[in-house]
């Protein structure tokens, strides 16, 4: 790694700390410590995502204009002062305003840092690049959180006003480590006549691979991350008997798993086409929903079912093992030359929405209707299955298998890397 993808990747692992001291315990401290109910608290987790779905159609154009560096600064300066506001907060009012605030930067934080990772990195590196991100993602997230949970106490709003200040403080000081990136110079929208403010979007819209894909995207984040802390979790409760502390070790399995795997499966997803990988992890997670259905509707002991749950958010962690050097460099693979910001924006955007429908529907289905809940999300993950093969039709060889690829440059406007290079000769 060059020391520029070496210090974008310790801003992840930082990013990722100060977000595991706080959203674990969000829940709590709205509800319980600041004692402004059940309701406040569900508000300010669909404040979150309704920040992000106003601000991420910006986002990306912002990082096509003026790069990805700026935006970030910006989004990391808005970010800490919405988590100082929350700390600090009191009442419904501000607690909700500074959770939008709060929102918005961490949402704008995701498309402007893989866009850095993709101007850093050529394609042949790309999937490690991205690999190494999500490692170090879960691990922060994970070190946060354990750190976090020592020092908050539910009797004492000051120790919770602690934490949010160490999380703004981690944003501050990833601006200072950003000043300090030099970033190769990648070619902005001004650099490529034709491409103008409107058109971008009509643009992405038009290439079908991309489509597709954000399609397959938002049933994935909907049938996997949008069912981890609402449907699943109520189901594991309410079908399986599951208590709090098993929920919270299938959690900690599912880092784990990521952990261990993520660059266990590196060879195997880089030797592979993507469309394959991607229909795979669709398999891997029917069997965990099957796994979880015999959890909760089987008739084995309580232990027989805490382990098959626990199994279940391991196997999804699998699943997630495989996606990371997969969908965000096929993403880029997919832009045209400068527009990797607004085509990262939109896949985060399509994933923000996938997370703020997910818990609302699978949520109730889970707590109420405990069979068709599994059966609808077994058939969510063979779809996933479906969706990406039919991908696999509209990309070309070397974005679905960049090993194929003789030259750096893997796509550029939806031409394959061979042609690019005989044109740009």
């Amino acid at each position: 790694m060059g020391a520029a993808m070496r210090r974008i990747h310790v801003g992840n692992a930082l990013s990722a700390f100060g977000l595991g001291f706080t959203v674990p315990y969000l829940y709590v401290y709205v509800a319980q410590v600041r004692e402004l109910g059940a309701m406040t608290a569900g508000l300010v987790l669909a404040v979150f995502a309704v920040a992000a779905l106003i601000v991420l159609p910006f986002a990306g154009r912002a990082i096509v204009r003026r790069g990805p560096l700026p935006v970030l600064s910006a989004a990391l300066v808005t970010a800490a002062l919405g988590a100082l506001g929350l700390g600090l907060a009191s009442t419904a009012a501000t607690v909700l305003l500074s959770a939008a605030v709060l929102g918005a930067g961490q949402a704008v934080m995701q498309p402007a840092l893989a866009t850095m990772i993709v101007d850093c990195s050529p394609s042949e590196t790309r999937s490690r690049a991205f690999a190494m991100q999500f490692f170090l993602q879960n691990l922060g997230l994970g070190v946060g959180g354990l750190i976090g949970g020592h020092l908050v106490d539910t009797t004492s709003p000051s120790s919770f006003t602690l934490l949010f200040a160490i999380e703004a403080a981690m944003f501050l000081l990833l601006v200072v480590v950003m000043a300090t990136v030099r970033m190769p110079r990648a070619p902005r929208v001004e650099d490529a006549p034709g491409q103008a403010s409107g058109g971008s979007w009509k643009q992405l819209l038009g290439n079908r691979a991309m489509v597709q894909l954000c399609v397959l995207g938002f049933v994935l984040f909907f049938a996997c991350y949008g069912q981890f802390e609402s449907g699943l979790s109520a189901y594991g409760v309410e079908a399986a008997g599951i208590s709090t502390s098993a929920l919270g070790t299938a959690l900690a399995a599912n880092t784990l798993m990521i952990v261990i795997a993520q660059f266990a499966v590196l060879k195997f997803v880089e030797r592979r086409k993507r469309s394959r990988v991607i229909a795979s992890v669709g398999l891997i997670w029917a069997v965990a929903w099957a796994v979880a259905g015999y959890a909760g509707l089987g008739h084995g002991s309580q232990t027989m079912a805490t382990a098959a749950f626990i199994s279940t958010y391991a196997l999804f962690g699998l699943g997630e093992a495989l996606l990371s050097p997969t969908l965000a460099p096929l993403v880029a693979d997919l832009a045209p030359s400068g527009m990797a910001g607004q085509y990262n924006s939109a896949f985060a955007l399509v994933k923000q929405l996938a997370l703020a429908i997910g818990p609302a529907v699978g949520g109730p289905l889970a707590a109420s209707l405990h069979g068709p809940y599994i059966v609808a999300f077994l058939l969510f993950s063979l779809v996933i299955t479906v969706l990406a093969v039919r991908l696999g039709r509209q990309l070309t060889d070397v974005q679905n298998q960049p090993s194929l690829a003789r030259s750096r440059v893997v796509t550029q406007g939806g031409a394959p890397a061979d042609t690019v290079a005989t044109a740009e000769a």
